[in-house]
């Protein structure tokens, strides 16, 4: 008899604390690092837990955009296009699209390299 290997759930293994994966990790300490920069800017004027308050929001604003996925609303153009992928992705491609100059190639144009607006 020979034997095989039975696939199984890995999904889960490379999270850190069960929630955070890496990928979240990173986010969620960019997120509070930018959050930081308010705390000590607001610490210098007095408001130290205002600038907490700051450290916990882009923490968790960093979290979510490692963790969720666009969520599919039919009423924004947007969703509907990127509904079910990682907002970083979106965020990403987002950025490369806007530093090429918003210009899109198409391969069946009539003109040689028309670009889209």
């Amino acid at each position: 008899m020979s034997t095989y290997n039975v696939p199984r759930n890995v999904k889960g293994e490379g999270r850190i604390l069960y929630i955070f994966s890496t990928k979240a990790l990173i986010y969620t300490f960019a997120g509070a690092g930018i959050g930081a920069l308010f705390y000590f800017i607001l610490n210098v004027l007095g408001m130290t837990f205002i600038g907490l308050l700051f450290i916990v929001l882009f923490g968790a604003i960093g979290f979510s955009i490692a963790t969720f996925s666009v969520p599919n609303i039919k009423i924004f153009e947007i969703t509907r296009k990127t509904h079910g992928e990682k907002i970083d992705d979106v965020i990403r491609r987002g950025i490369k699209f806007k530093m090429q100059k918003d210009k899109i190639y198409t391969l069946y144009a009539k003109e040689e390299n028309k670009i889209w607006k």
